[in-house]
């Protein structure tokens, strides 16, 4: 990819990006840098709302009896089968410490399973659903069909495709006696609610929801407790950034060379390709008017911030980046969420 910027050379991750092997694409589910650290213990309930310490223990129970469970007992014919997994799903808006809880109940499972890990798995919904994508719906369920606990963050169906392919794999895995923690930012039961009306999709809306028993997390986003959002960098404030990065291992790129990276690579891969850089720099953000453009953007910017990446960004304010129509439309949440993670990045960026 030719650069605007050529000395010293910078990084590009996007230049060979690595193969993924299915086997790969499971390993790399755990929580990312910024999430290593999190635990029950360092949560920092908010005290005006009770609900997030609730939250917090009821989860930590969900978790150890998860961590209890048993297979089926017996000899044929006479072999008990295992019982059903059971869901738990955390409603609440963003910035209130969803995923710091989802990666605290990733740790205290994998600390019970002997620090192994093998039986837990944590990923965003779309991160599910690429790697369906990726896997086929049958190889997807027989991958995760023993394993003890799921951890799925920011649930959301957005469109009937979705809702198919989360209500078949969920029935595939859960009577099994796999177990499902799943966050979002809506009610089970009106997952897709004002979208998709078809009887249908109401109906499989339905079965998913009555696989969870709902825990609602209330308070404000803590990523703007008491800040402004902040905005992209001035020319001054990116020199300086840029001049504590290493350029061996910082991705440097404009806005519209970031936009045809992402079309060359598949959403599923992201992450594996922005593991081979400590920072990222993307210069000249512009609007994004096309959708399809806007939500690989979007996830480009949750991995950036679950990595931990040291990151900045230069060009328009950032509520002008996603158009009206969307940012009001059926994945409003997902917009809402990156344009807080990019204040708290640009926070960062400017220590």
């Amino acid at each position: 990819m030719t650069r605007s910027v050529s000395h010293p050379p910078y990084a590009d991750p996007f230049a060979h990006p690595p193969e993924t092997s299915p086997q790969e694409l499971t390993a790399q589910l755990t929580p990312g840098a910024r999430f290593q650290d999190v635990r029950f213990e360092n949560y920092r309930p908010n005290p005006e709302f009770p609900s997030q310490a609730q939250a917090r223990d009821q989860l930590a129970e969900f978790v150890r009896q998860a961590g209890q469970k048993a297979s089926g007992g017996g000899f044929w014919p006479f072999k008990r089968r295992a019982p059903e997994g059971r869901g738990f799903y955390l409603d609440g808006g963003f910035g209130v410490g969803k995923t710091h809880l989802l990666a605290s109940a990733y740790h205290a499972a994998k600390g019970q399973s002997g620090g192994s890990g093998g039986d837990v798995a944590f990923m965003s919904f779309q991160d599910l659903m690429y790697l369906i994508g990726a896997l086929g719906m049958p190889q997807a369920i027989e991958t995760f069909r023993n394993y003890k606990l799921l951890l799925i963050d920011e649930f959301e169906l957005d469109d009937p495709g979705n809702t198919h392919m989360a209500n078949t794999f969920l029935g595939g895995l859960m009577p099994s006696g796999v177990s499902v923690v799943a966050t979002s930012n809506t009610e089970p039961g009106a997952l897709g609610a004002g979208r998709f009306n078809a009887e249908d999709f109401q109906r499989q809306i339905q079965g998913i929801a009555d696989r969870f028993g709902p825990h609602r997390i209330d308070g404000p986003d803590y990523r703007q407790r008491g800040t402004e959002p902040a905005q992209p960098l001035s020319e001054a404030e990116f020199a300086a950034w840029l001049a504590r990065q290493n350029p061996q291992t910082t991705a440097l790129m404009t806005h519209a060379e970031l936009n045809r990276a992402l079309l060359s690579v598949h959403p599923s891969r992201f992450a594996r390709v922005l593991e081979q850089v400590s920072g990222v720099a993307v210069t000249n953000l512009e609007p994004m008017p096309e959708q399809g453009e806007a939500l690989r953007f979007v996830h480009f910017v949750d991995k950036v911030y679950d990595l931990g990446l040291s990151a900045a960004f230069t060009g328009v304010p950032l509520n002008a980046l996603f158009d009206d129509i969307y940012r009001n439309g059926g994945y409003a949440k997902k917009y809402s969420r990156a344009l807080s993670r990019l204040s708290e990045m640009l926070r960062e960026a400017r220590g």
